[in-house]
C-alpha cells in the first residue's frame, strides 16, 4: 500500500494517478478537501509555456497532456485556454521567444504598438511575447476531481486527520494525531508549507534544502468591459507581477486576478496569519492603475496564500528509502499538477528516479 500524506494540487494528483494504476492508496489530509489554508485552493492559476529554461518547457508540454488526461478520465473541465504574454523593462520577451523558438512552441513577438492594438485595454512601452496555448488552472476542480475519481478507483481517503510521524525502522508506519498507525510500503510527503515543520517527524534523513514559506496576497480587479476576453500577463517593471482571468473567486461578474509574485511575509503554515498586506494592495493597485486601463483598480476581492520556495526554484521530487518527497513550490508548480502526481507515482513504484534538477542530493556540496 502507498500513504499519501497532503491532498492539495500534488497529492491529490498521484492519489489520482496511483489508483487508475489499480494501486492501494491510502491519501490523507489534515483539513477537509479543498481547504485555504495552504497553497492549493483557488479557482485561477496560469498555464503557461513562456520559460527561459528549456527544462520547464518541455515539462509543460507533458503536463499540458495530462491536464487533457483527467479532464477526460475526470469528466472535468480544468484548464481553458486563454493565450497569455510576456512583457515589462524588467522582463526578456524576445530571449522567451527564442527559447521557445527552439521548442517549436507557438509564439509571437510584437511591438508595443502591434500588442495594444490587439490588448488596447494592457499599457505596453516595449516588445510583447504571445503565446496561444497559456490559460487557466481551476485549482479547486482539480483537487476535487483528482480525490473524486481516486476514491472511485478504490483510494482511501481520509480528511481531518493530521499526520504526526513516519516511522521507517521496522516496516514502515504512518502515524496520525487519532492514534492510528497505517502500514505501509512507501509514503509520499506531498504537505506543501508544512513540509519544514514535518521534516524531522519523517524517519530518513532528508537532506532538505532550505525552504522559505511566505505568505503572499492576490488580488481581484473588476473588468470594466465584461465583454473582454483578458490573456493571462507576466509582466516585470515596477513590480514583479502576474494577471490571469480569475474564476469564480472574483466574484460574479468578470474580473482579473492580479499579484506580485516575488516577496511575501515569511511565516509557517501554522502561524500565518491570513492577514492581507496593506502595503502589497496599494502596490499592486496603483501598478492596475498604470498598467491595465481595462479594469477598475479597486479590488473587490482578495485571499492570501502560501509559497514554499526552494534556493533555485526548482523542485523537490526525489525519493529517500520508503519516502517520496514531493514539492513543486517556489511558486510555479501548480501548471504541472498531474504530471508531477504522474512522475511521484513512477518514484513510488519504483518505475523511475529522479530528474538531477529536482533530486534532493543536488544541494550537497561535492566531495
Amino acid at each position: 500500500m502507498i500513504v499519501i500524506v497532503g491532498a492539495g494540487l500534488m497529492g491529490a494528483a498521484t492519489a489520482w494517478e496511483l489508483a487508475r494504476r489499480g494501486i492501494e492508496v491510502t491519501l490523507i489530509e489534515a483539513y477537509e478537501i479543498g481547504h485555504r489554508n495552504g497553497s492549493s485552493h483557488g479557482t485561477s492559476r496560469i498555464f503557461r509555456r513562456a520559460y527561459a529554461d528549456p527544462l520547464y518547457v518541455e515539462l509543460t508540454g507533458r503536463a499540458g497532456e495530462c491536464w487533457r488526461e483527467l479532464e477526460a478520465d475526470s469528466g472535468t473541465a480544468l484548464l481553458r485556454t486563454t493565450g497569455g504574454l510576456d512583457f515589462g523593462a524588467g522582463h526578456d520577451p524576445e530571449g522567451l521567444a527564442r527559447v521557445l523558438a527552439v521548442a517549436g512552441v507557438p509564439h509571437e513577438l510584437l511591438s508595443a504598438r502591434a500588442a495594444a492594438e490587439r490588448w488596447p485595454y494592457i499599457r505596453f512601452d516595449g516588445p510583447v511575447l504571445f503565446h496561444p496555448e497559456a490559460g487557466v488552472v481551476d485549482a479547486d476542480a482539480t483537487v476535487a476531481a483528482c480525490v473524486r475519481r481516486a476514491a472511485e478507483l478504490g483510494a482511501d481517503v481520509r480528511t481531518n486527520t493530521r499526520v504526526t510521524g513516519i516511522d521507517v525502522r521496522d516496516g514502515v508506519r504512518v502515524c496520525t494525531d487519532d492514534g492510528a498507525e497505517l502500514a505501509a510500503d512507501t509514503v509520499v510527503v506531498a504537505a506543501g508549507a508544512w513540509l519544514p515543520e514535518l521534516a524531522d517527524a519523517i524517519g530518513v534523513p532528508l537532506r532538505l534544502p532550505p525552504l522559505r514559506v511566505t505568505q503572499q496576497q492576490v488580488f481581484h480587479f473588476r473588468q470594466r468591459d465584461p465583454g473582454q476576453s483578458w490573456p493571462t500577463l507576466v509582466a516585470t517593471d515596477d513590480l514583479d507581477v502576474y494577471g490571469l482571468p480569475s474564476g469564480g473567486d472574483g466574484g460574479a461578474a468578470p474580473a482579473v486576478k492580479v499579484a506580485e509574485h516575488h516577496g511575501g511575509t515569511p511565516t509557517t503554515a501554522s502561524t500565518r496569519d491570513g492577514v492581507v498586506d496593506p502595503a502589497s494592495r496599494a502596490a499592486v493597485s496603483a501598478w492596475v492603475d498604470k498598467r491595465l486601463p481595462g479594469l477598475d483598480p479597486v479590488p473587490v476581492a482578495e485571499a492570501s496564500c502560501l509559497y514554499t520556495v526552494t534556493p533555485d526554484e526548482d523542485f523537490i521530487l526525489d525519493r529517500v528509502g520508503p519516502v517520496v518527497m514531493v514539492s513543486p513550490c517556489s511558486g510555479h508548480g501548480a501548471k504541472f499538477a498531474p504530471l508531477i502526481g504522474r512522475m511521484a507515482a513512477d518514484l513510488a513504484l519504483g518505475q523511475a528516479g529522479p530528474h538531477p534538477r529536482f533530486a534532493l542530493r543536488r544541494t550537497e556540496a561535492p566531495s
